[in-house]
C-alpha cells in the first residue's frame, strides 16, 4: 500500500479521527458512568437500608408490644403478683403465653418466671411445660438498670430447665428479655423472655441486598452478628478491620466509606433495649459492572465500525439484503397457508435472530393447534367417563329394586330385606353432595349395614342402639359411625362365638355437646398397637384427612381400624378442633370407641 495514494489517505483520514473520537468518548463515558453509578448506588442503598431499619424497628416494637400484654391482662398480672399454684391459674398463664406465641409466626418459644412462687413456664411448639422451685434463668432476670433488653442471635435453649422437652427444637433465635415490675415500685414480680427465630430478621434483611453479589450484616452494639450473608457464626463478633475503624466508633446514624475494593454503607438502628447496625458491602467490580459492560460494547462497536468502513459496499449490500429477501419469501408462503414451511436460520446477526424467532413462532403456532386438538379429544373422553360414572350406580340401584320386587312376588321376603338394606346404603353413599346429615340418617345407614352383616355372619351377634329423641335431627358429618362399626367385623369379630354384641348410644353430655358411644365384645386391641393408635389420634390433624402408608400400617390392628384418624380429622373439620375420638379396651373384653363433639345448629357444606 502506497502512502501517497488517495485510498491510503482516505483510509487514514477516516480511521484515525474515528478511532480517536471513539476512544475519547469511551474514556469520558466510562469515567462519568462509574462516578454516577457510585453516587446513585450509595443514595439508593442508603434509602434501602433506612427502610430496612424501619422494618426491623417495627419488628422489635411489635415484640415489645407483645411482651407488655402481661401488664394489660389484669388476671395474669394479679396471678404473677400474688403467686399461683393451681390448675386454673396455670391454665390462665398458659393462655396468655399462647396468645403471645401465636401472635407472630416467627416466635419460637416463650419463657415466663414468676418470682412469688418460683414458677417457671416454657411454651415451645405450642406445648407448655411448668417447673416449680427453681431459680430464674440468668439472662432473663434483668437488673434494675434496664427493664428490657435484646439478646443477640444464638441457638435456642431450654432456659436451664431440668426435664427433657420432647417438642424442643434447636434453631437460631434472638431473644427479648423483659422484667415485669410491681407497679408503682421497681420490684420484679416476673421475668419474661420471647425467643424469635432468626428467619424473622432474614425475611427483612434478605430483601436489602443481591445474594451472591453483595454482602450484608446485622450487628449488635458489640459487633456480634445477628444475621450475615457471608459465612460466620451467629452471636460471634465480626472479625474485620473495617468495622473497628469505620463503624464501631462512628457518630452519625448513617454513612458510607470505601475500603478493600468495596463500598460499605451502614445504617444504625436505635430503639428501646437495642442499638444495632446494618452494614452492606458492595464490591467495586459489581458496582461498576454496567460501566465495564458499556466499555466492552464500545470496543465491539469500534471493531464493527472498522470492519464496516473497510468492507466493500457490494458485499455489505448482499449480506444485509439477502437474508431479508429470504425471510420475505418465508412470510409469503405462510400467507398462502403453508404453515409447515421449513425455515432455516440465515445467520447469527439481527436478521438471523429475527428469522430464528419467526421459526420458533411458527413451531409454537403448530404446537398450539395440535395441543388444542388433543385437549378437545380429552375433554370429550372425560365427559363420557363422567357420564358413565353417573349412570352405573343409578343403574345398579334400579336393578336392585327390580330384583327386590321379584323376591316379593316369589315370596322370599328375606332376599327383599337384604336388597333393601343394600339399596339404602347405596343411596346414602351416592349422594356425594351431602357432606352433612342428621344423626337419624347416619344411624339408619348403620342399621342397613348391620342387616347385611347379620345375614353374612348368620346372626352370631346382636345389635342395639339407644338415641335421645332431641338428638335425632342434629347434624353431623356423613359416614362417621359406619366405618367404626365396620372395624368390628373386619378386626374384632370372633367367628367361633355366637354371642357377639355391638351397641351404639347417642346422648347429650351438656347443652351444645353430644356423645356417640360404640361398644362391642370382640377381640381387644393389643396394648402396643393401642398406644400407637392413641398417639396418632392425639396429634393435631387439622384439615389433613389423608393418612400416609406408614400410619396405616401402624394402625392396622384388631378393632382399631385404619379409618379412625380419618374419622377424627373429618369430625374436627366440621365440628371444631375440640371434637375428640378415644379408643379403649373394655375390662370384660371388646373395644369402646367414644366420639364427643359440639352440636351443629344448622346444615353446612364442606
Amino acid at each position: 500500500m502506497k502512502w501517497n495514494t488517495i485510498r491510503t489517505k482516505l483510509i487514514i483520514f477516516i480511521l484515525v479521527p474515528t478511532l480517536l473520537c471513539i476512544l475519547a468518548t469511551m474514556y469520558i463515558s466510562y469515567t462519568y458512568t462509574t462516578h454516577s453509578l457510585r453516587t446513585r448506588a450509595v443514595d439508593e442503598n442508603k434509602n434501602l437500608l433506612y427502610q430496612g431499619s424501619k422494618n426491623i424497628s417495627g419488628l422489635i416494637q411489635e415484640i415489645q408490644r407483645l411482651s407488655l400484654i402481661v401488664y394489660s391482662d389484669s388476671d395474669v398480672y394479679r396471678l404473677l403478683e400474688a403467686g399461683y399454684d393451681d390448675m386454673t391459674s396455670n391454665s390462665r398463664i398458659y393462655s396468655a403465653l399462647n396468645y403471645i406465641s401465636s401472635s407472630m409466626p416467627d416466635i419460637s418459644q416463650v419463657y415466663l418466671y414468676g418470682v412469688k412462687g418460683s414458677n417457671a413456664t416454657l411454651l415451645t411448639q405450642n406445648t407448655p411445660k411448668r417447673w416449680q422451685g427453681i431459680p430464674p434463668y440468668a439472662e432473663s432476670s434483668l437488673k434494675r438498670d434496664s427493664t428490657v433488653s435484646i439478646q443477640s442471635t444464638h441457638l435456642s435453649h431450654s432456659y436451664g430447665l431440668p426435664s427433657p422437652i420432647l417438642q424442643f427444637i434447636v434453631e437460631p433465635v434472638f431473644t427479648l428479655h423483659r422484667r415485669i415490675e410491681q407497679i408503682p415500685t421497681t420490684t420484679p414480680i416476673a421475668y419474661l423472655s420471647i425467643d424469635v427465630r432468626a428467619t424473622a430478621l432474614a425475611d427483612i434483611v434478605s430483601q436489602l441486598y443481591v445474594q451472591g453479589q453483595e454482602n450484608i450484616w446485622l450487628l449488635d452494639n458489640k459487633g456480634a452478628m445477628l444475621y450475615g450473608s457471608s459465612d460466620g457464626e451467629y452471636g460471634k463478633p465480626v472479625d474485620a478491620p473495617w468495622y473497628s475503624r469505620q463503624v464501631a466508633g462512628s457518630t452519625p446514624d448513617q454513612g458510607y466509606f470505601e475500603e478493600d475494593g468495596a463500598v460499605f454503607i451502614y445504617q444504625k438502628i436505635k430503639d428501646a433495649g437495642l442499638e444495632w447496625t446494618l452494614v452492606k458491602q458492595i464490591p467495586v467490580t459489581y458496582l461498576y459492572r454496567e460501566a465495564k459492560e458499556a466499555a466492552t460494547i464500545n470496543i465491539v462497536l469500534l471493531a464493527l465500525l472498522l470492519v464496516m468502513i473497510t468492507t466493500l459496499t457490494v458485499l455489505i449490500s448482499f449480506r444485509i439484503t439477502a437474508p431479508i429477501k429470504q425471510l420475505n419469501r418465508y412470510m409469503s408462503q405462510v400467507q398462502t397457508g403453508n404453515l409447515a414451511i421449513d425455515i432455516r436460520p440465515s445467520g447469527k446477526d439481527e436478521i438471523g435472530v429475527v428469522t430464528e424467532h419467526f421459526r420458533n413462532m411458527m413451531d409454537t403456532i403448530n404446537n398450539l393447534i395440535l395441543r388444542e386438538y388433543k385437549l378437545e379429544l380429552s375433554n370429550k373422553t372425560n365427559e363420557l367417563r363422567a357420564l358413565q360414572a353417573q349412570v352405573n350406580p343409578h343403574f345398579l340401584n334400579n336393578t336392585l329394586q327390580i330384583i327386590g320386587t321379584l323376591a316379593l312376588e316369589l315370596k322370599v321376603p328375606q332376599i327383599y330385606s337384604l336388597l333393601s338394606a343394600l339399596a339404602k346404603m347405596m343411596r346414602y353413599s351416592m349422594h356425594n353432595d351431602e357432606k352433612i346429615v342428621t344423626v337419624q340418617s347416619e344411624l339408619e345407614h348403620v342399621k342397613a349395614y348391620i342387616e347385611l352383616q347379620k345375614e353374612r355372619f348368620e346372626n352370631k351377634f346382636t345389635f342395639r342402639y339407644d338415641m335421645e329423641e332431641p338428638l335425632a335431627n342434629v347434624y353431623m358429618p356423613k359416614m362417621i359411625v359406619q366405618p367404626i362399626v365396620e372395624n368390628y367385623f373386619k378386626h374384632g369379630f370372633n367367628h367361633s362365638r355366637s354371642d357377639g354384641e355391638i351397641e351404639i348410644s347417642v346422648t347429650l353430655l351438656k347443652p351444645g355437646r353430644m356423645q356417640i358411644l360404640i361398644q362391642n365384645n370382640g377381640r381387644a386391641i393389643p396394648s402396643s398397637k393401642l398406644d400407637l393408635l392413641r398417639q396418632e389420634l392425639q396429634q393435631p390433624t387439622g384439615t389433613n384427612i389423608e393418612l400416609s402408608k406408614a400410619s396405616e400400617a401402624r394402625l392396622d390392628a384388631p378393632g382399631s381400624g385404619i379409618g379412625l384418624p380419618n374419622v377424627l380429622a373429618r369430625l374436627q373439620l366440621v365440628c371444631g378442633d375440640n371434637a375428640t375420638l378415644t379408643v379403649d379396651n373394655r375390662p370384660s373384653g371388646g373395644v369402646t370407641v367414644r366420639l364427643e363433639f359440639d352440636i351443629i345448629a344448622e346444615r353446612e357444606s364442606i
